[in-house]
């Protein structure tokens, strides 16, 4: 599986892709990226159909491991996905924009 750096990570969702963030609801409304698309990882097995198979998708957690898991399991399903290294702790820490609250 491909991971990405946070500046990659970003460089790719300008290019169209999804920016997928894993986490539970609590830690998203706590902080999250810019624009990243919530599906927690409880229930993304219920859920990930719902994901278009044309976008490639950047998949995001707190730190990279749920992503990680989340990427793997797309791309098995023949998703164009890839794990963002460090997840939303390294995004931020880059400086890239984060919201805070439902978005």
């Amino acid at each position: 599986m491909e991971e990405v750096t946070p500046r990659e990570g970003q460089e790719r969702v300008r290019q169209g892709a999804l920016l997928l963030d894993v986490r539970e609801p609590d830690e998203y409304r706590e902080v999250h990226a810019e624009g990243a698309r919530l599906m927690p990882l409880s229930t993304f097995e219920e859920q990930y159909a719902q994901l278009g198979q044309e976008q490639p998708i950047v998949v995001i957690c707190r730190s990279g491991a749920r992503s990680a898991r989340a990427a793997q399991y797309l791309l098995d399903r023949g998703y164009d996905a890839v794990n963002l290294q460090g997840g939303t702790l390294a995004w931020e820490a880059d400086g890239l924009p984060v919201e805070r609250g439902d978005a």
